[in-house]
């Protein structure tokens, strides 16, 4: 069994072709959608992810993403960006069966970013949060049908980027004037709609956050199959939640090699944090290659060109070093 590979998200640069072709070319059994925000509002996380709301609509104001009472060239944008990342991603794997990841923004963070028509997140407005993660349900079911019809052979992994997720948990994210922060959102709320988002797939879904404090638990409950994570914020706090998910069959998308130009170790030396880990937890050194998929940090779109090519590569040596020497 070796290890599996794969990329957060976002790439550096702005041409759709070129990132396909090294995402498909560096992760050939584990490729993704890449986001190439560095285009402009639109290829961004939160406006891509919004692209793809049904009946609902965001334009661009100077504080960010606000709804709109119609589509306009921002929304619209942000389709035409998606369907060329597309496009570019279906040339590259004509005849690929196997794994394939698409990303977009979960229900919670989408809530705590996009405004209302006051200024302030939706995310104080709990019918708002309602409305806004049923228009999301019915996008993604969209979105991820046309890519099963563009990629037939595909596997299909849907990831949900919640960077705010804890933050929305814990009452942390900061209101329009920056001097209060909203009223944390009851967790069983939280995970209500984070079960009925993820029953739109009926393959594995994983949660992506490179925040600290990853509720592990909580997702595991909601039914995330798989959590992405930047490794190096982990405590052993955590260690508990952690065990209980890998024995419980959730996969850890561990983020080890950092998403910003930096020195790269070995690979093997990437990874060890990996194995003391499981040392620490207990955890049979058989079972790493089947739980844990390698990752950078967090997405590559603050990373120079050729580091983001390096960090895809190593990610790959280090997840079959992972398989290779186990101990």
């Amino acid at each position: 069994m070796s290890a599996a590979a794969t990329g957060v998200g976002s790439l550096p640069g702005g041409d759709a072709r070129e990132a396909a072709k090294t995402v498909t070319g560096s992760f050939e059994e584990f490729p993704y959608l890449a986001e190439l925000p560095a285009r402009g509002p639109g290829a961004d996380m939160i406006g891509r992810s919004l692209g793809l709301l049904v009946d609902m609509y965001a334009h661009v104001e100077p504080s960010g993403w606000r709804i709109s009472d119609r589509p306009g060239r921002d929304s619209k944008r942000a389709r035409s960006w998606l369907g060329e990342d597309l496009d570019a991603l279906e040339e590259f794997t004509q005849g690929y069966t196997g794994k394939l990841k698409v990303q977009a923004v979960g229900p919670w963070t989408l809530a705590g970013a996009l405004e209302l028509h006051g200024g302030e997140a939706m995310l104080q407005d709990p019918g708002a949060c309602r409305d806004l993660a049923g228009s999301l349900a019915e996008g993604l079911r969209e979105h991820l049908a046309d890519v099963r019809k563009r990629i037939p052979g595909a596997d299909v992994v849907l990831q949900l980027d919640e960077p705010s997720l804890t933050a929305v948990l814990l009452g942390r994210v900061r209101s329009a004037s920056g001097y209060r922060t909203y009223r944390a959102v009851d967790r069983q709320v939280v995970e209500g709609t984070l079960r009925d988002m993820f029953a739109v797939h009926d393959g594995d879904v994983v949660v992506h956050s490179c925040a600290p404090e990853v509720p592990f638990a909580l997702l595991r409950r909601a039914g995330a199959t798989g959590v992405s994570f930047d490794f190096s914020l982990l405590t052993e706090r955590e260690d508990d939640a952690i065990g209980e998910a890998v024995e419980g069959g959730t996969k850890l998308f561990a983020g080890v090699v950092p998403g910003t130009d930096a020195p790269l170790s070995d690979p093997g030396g990437s990874v060890m944090g990996v194995r003391k880990l499981w040392r620490r937890l207990g955890l049979a050194p058989g079972t790493l290659a089947e739980s844990v998929v390698v990752t950078p940090s967090c997405g590559l779109a603050g990373a120079s060109p050729a580091y983001a090519r390096a960090v895809q590569a190593h990610c790959v040596r280090a997840a079959r070093s992972l398989a290779d020497n186990p101990e």
